[in-house]
């Protein structure tokens, strides 16, 4: 199932993805926050967060996005099955409560469950982004919209309308798939920019700051 699906993903992406780690998307980061500083060009880095990411993915959504992968119905009616009748039990106030039906989310400590989640991602990013029109100059021929890994994404532009658009895009392009930006955590990173005008998300302000730790 991997191998059909693979080739579908965009470059972007580099979450549990073979002969790729987070040192990749470090270090191109980092040539992309230099590049910026030396040519003396804004920039707009968006850094994302999730609620409860794993535990939020729209089931229903997720069956229906499989077949656009490739992955065949057969797979997809054994991954359904696995979840499907999903339940817990949880220890609260000391004592364990009664069962209860898990009707959201991925499963927990299960390699298959990170790569459906892979799969949610990029559709999002695919669906919301214009690939070259929000983005930031790559190379002569191509703009970086965006650098992934897994459910931590941050977002490129070189100006604050730019990143509102996408911002707004991605938002709404999560929700669809159950997914929620946590605006208290979301945060965005600024160079070379006079513009006072904020980002923001369902109408809460984005907090900009001077620094970040990513992928630490």
């Amino acid at each position: 199932m991997k191998n059909c699906v693979d080739d579908q993903l965009r470059d972007q992406q580099a979450g549990f993805s073979k002969d790729r780690s987070c040192t990749d998307q470090i270090a191109t980061l980092r040539i992309i926050v230099e590049q910026s500083i030396d040519w003396n060009s804004s920039l707009y880095i968006n850094f994302i967060d999730y609620e409860k990411a794993f535990d939020s993915v729209d089931r229903t959504t997720l069956w229906k996005l499989l077949p656009h992968y490739g992955v065949p119905q057969k797979i997809v009616n054994i991954i359904q099955n696995s979840h499907d009748g999903l339940n817990c039990k949880i220890v609260h106030g000391g004592e364990l409560t009664k069962s209860f039906e898990v009707k959201t989310g991925v499963t927990h400590g299960c390699l298959l469950s990170l790569f459906l989640f892979l799969l949610v991602t990029d559709w999002i990013m695919k669906t919301s982004t214009s690939e070259g029109m929000h983005g930031i100059q790559w190379t002569s021929r191509m703009q970086l919209d965006d650098l992934d890994f897994a459910d931590d994404l941050a977002f490129l532009s070189q100006t604050q309308q730019q990143m509102q658009e996408k911002t707004t895009s991605v938002g709404a392009a999560s929700a669809a798939v159950g997914l929620n930006i946590h605006k208290g955590e979301s945060e965005i990173l600024l160079y070379n920019t006079t513009c006072n005008n904020r980002v923001t998300l369902d109408g809460e302000d984005l907090e900009d700051v001077k620094t970040f730790t990513y992928l630490g």
